[in-house]
């Protein structure tokens, strides 16, 4: 892989600690800090494609009720432990019937 000389300023706090994990490890500081630029755009890549997922679902118009997520997180760990909940609430405005809820 090629190389190019990138120049940033740092604060001293952040530069002594570059310098003493690049000793640690026994790399250079340019090895530490390029790694972990690579590992942040990693993540932002990782990150930026679950909320793109999370739009494209969003578009789709249907949703699950707070109410019903609030019921399903208060049910983990317990005997009676529920099921992820699937949509109730929909693009045109309509949502499931409580009692068809259940049924479901």
């Amino acid at each position: 892989m090629t190389t190019t000389p990138f120049s940033i300023r740092l604060d001293t706090t952040l530069k002594a600690r570059l310098e003493s994990e690049a000793k640690r490890r026994d790399r250079t500081a340019s090895y530490i800090a390029n790694r972990a630029i690579k590992l942040y755009f990693e993540q932002l890549d990782l990150v930026t494609g679950e909320v793109d997922s999370a739009f494209a679902e969003a578009d789709k118009g249907t949703f699950v009720s707070g109410e019903k997520v609030l019921d399903w997180m208060q049910s983990w760990g317990s005997e009676n432990e529920l099921s992820s909940p699937e949509a109730d609430i929909f693009s045109d405005g309509t949502s499931v019937p409580k009692n068809k809820q259940q049924a479901a």
